[in-house]
């Protein structure tokens, strides 16, 4: 059986083609292309600079940190001058910065101000010896055992909620006006700080600490030696740091009742002449030693605690 396949019909598809064309509205727009086979004109690419957030940290922190701690200090006294120049403060009620500077100027050459200096520095010292010995020794009896707790931690807490301040005229009473007075008030400041953050030090060991020295062999007194002791130094530390900032405070109390030498007592001389400079001249004084002696509790901080690595700020 044969099929014939006719040829396709050539002259209808022209015609259809011619049909189209007279069809369309505007023959000569060439049809779209696609938006894939466009050409896009590059854009210039600009590049810019990052600068790492720590390079920017770091610009601050190139400027040395001492001048960054000066700044507040600075601040106040600077605003202190100018409210001293312009007549806002008055110099009855506070000495320019200027008046200030010249008082303790003669105070430091006819000798006053350093020999009141060495009688403050030795009522601390020997005050801060004593609370300290005894604040260290309750709290390690109290800390390293039950029965230890159970007769001293009562007893020392009922104490510390009793003002310190208020027992001035018990100790002047049974001390006298000497400086047994001072120097008992100061120690006993001193001792409650040191006993709670030593007390608290030691009982905040980690106890897997102590089983893993147990299970080494470390016997009683190795564990307190290697174990407890250092875990309690970070507590110590803090304890020393108050007990260095109460020490001061109580020995400003000390010397304000019953002295005859020392920096309290240059300042109730103060006070009766309403020498508000020399008032100054002390209250500066006081901060300043205060503040060494917290430089070199930080100083023994970063000597002892190599070993602890801790946060120190971003």
């Amino acid at each position: 059986m044969t099929v014939d396949h006719a040829p396709p019909d050539i002259s209808a598809q022209s015609g259809h083609a011619a049909s189209a064309a007279s069809a369309d509205p505007h023959p000569e727009t060439p049809a779209p292309v696609p938006l894939a086979l466009e050409r896009v004109a590059p854009v210039p690419l600009v590049l810019e600079r990052v600068v790492p957030l720590a390079s920017r940290r770091g610009r601050l922190r190139s400027v040395p940190r001492w001048l960054r701690r000066a700044v507040g200090p600075l601040t106040l006294l600077v605003l202190w001058q100018v409210l001293s120049g312009t007549g806002l403060l008055s110099p009855d009620t506070l000495a320019s910065p200027g008046t200030v500077a010249r008082a303790g100027s003669d105070l430091v050459k006819d000798g006053t101000l350093p020999s009141a200096m060495g009688i403050s520095l030795q009522r601390v010292a020997v005050g801060l010896l004593i609370g300290g010995v005894a604040g260290i020794a309750l709290a390690l009896v109290s800390g390293l055992s039950r029965l230890g707790e159970d007769l001293i931690d009562a007893t020392v807490q009922m104490l510390r909620t009793v003002p310190w301040v208020g027992l001035i005229p018990l100790f002047i009473i049974w001390l006298g006006i000497g400086e047994a007075p001072k120097v008992a008030l100061i120690a006993l400041g001193v001792a409650f700080h040191l006993y709670l953050n030593v007390y608290a030090g030691i009982r905040g060991v980690d106890a897997q600490l102590v089983e893993a020295g147990q299970a080494l062999g470390l016997g009683r007194w190795g564990l307190v030696r290697h174990v407890v002791l250092p875990g309690a130094l970070p507590g110590a530390m803090t304890g020393l740091r108050y007990s260095l900032a109460t020490a001061w405070l109580a020995l400003v109390f000390g010397e304000s009742i019953n002295a005859d030498a020392g920096i309290g007592f240059l300042m109730n001389q103060a006070r009766e002449f309403f020498r508000t400079d020399v008032i100054v001249v002390c209250l500066v004084v006081y901060a300043t030693l205060g503040l060494l002696a917290d430089v070199v509790v930080r100083t023994l901080e970063r000597l002892l605690l190599q070993w602890r690595p801790t946060f120190k700020g971003q």
